[in-house]
């Protein structure tokens, strides 16, 4: 209890300082690129060691740092999050909730920083939505979605939401799958004491949306929950020496 307490404590003032310290590269960075790299990595990479935590990763050489892509990855715990911006050597931006838009400072350093909030009750803005995020892809910086929209309960996929995948059909760019094992168990849906060990990201090889229309959208899907599911279990694998 006591070290969930002082965990806490020190993410909460750790975020608050790497969140102005984003601000005051803000002026210098036009496309959020230093925020990323001197801002939110390290604002990861502390937080995982402040709370104990691990990560194994597979298949870095299909994360190409000079190629625009959609990272589309399952999604466990809030653990993924800095555990995607520690190991990933890219410059993408989440496409998010746009409630976490409005936390206040992180909200509007995750703006600054390109970030993408979607407001999936209003059909327009999320149309807007779309629009700046393949922006973002035309101008060189990929983007990362959760493509099942929350966090599982139970670890298992949940249903794609199709807006990812429209978005990959607009941008005409690959789609990166990505498989997360292990972070459930370390920070639950519904939990803020993260326990000490080790998660496992498993990066897959690019599937090529060219061919694909709105009409065979159903199919592209498809193919990333199939490899999604296979990096689920390479992740699992990667995990079995650490019990």
């Amino acid at each position: 209890m006591i070290r969930s307490f002082l965990v806490n404590t020190f993410v909460v003032f750790h975020s608050i300082m790497l969140c102005l310290w984003g601000l005051l590269l803000a002026p210098f960075d036009r496309d959020g690129r230093l925020m990323h790299f001197y801002a939110a990595v390290p604002w990861a990479k502390v937080i995982l060691w402040a709370c104990g935590v691990k990560v194994l990763v597979k298949g870095l050489e299909n994360a190409d740092a000079h190629v625009p892509r959609i990272y589309m990855t399952n999604h466990q715990s809030y653990l993924d999050v800095f555990g995607l911006l520690s190991v990933l050597p890219v410059d993408f931006k989440f496409l998010m909730k746009q409630e976490l838009m409005k936390i206040p400072l992180l909200g509007f350093a995750m703006r600054k920083v390109g970030y993408i909030g979607i407001e999936r009750k209003d059909p327009r803005k999320a149309v807007e939505s779309m629009r700046a995020a393949a922006e973002r892809i035309n101008n060189g910086a990929s983007v990362l979605i959760f493509p099942e929209g929350t966090r599982s309960l139970d670890g298992r996929l949940q249903e794609f939401k199709r807006g990812g995948f429209n978005l990959a059909l607009r941008a005409r760019c690959e789609i990166v799958p990505i498989g997360i094992a292990g972070s459930a168990k370390l920070l639950p849906k519904g939990s803020f004491r993260a326990k000490k060990g080790t998660f496992a990201i498993s990066i897959g090889s690019p599937i090529d949306t060219k061919g694909h229309t709105k009409k065979t959208i159903d199919l592209l899907m498809e193919e990333v929950r199939s490899a999604m599911e296979a990096l689920i279990k390479e992740s699992e694998e990667l995990l079995s020496p650490h019990g």
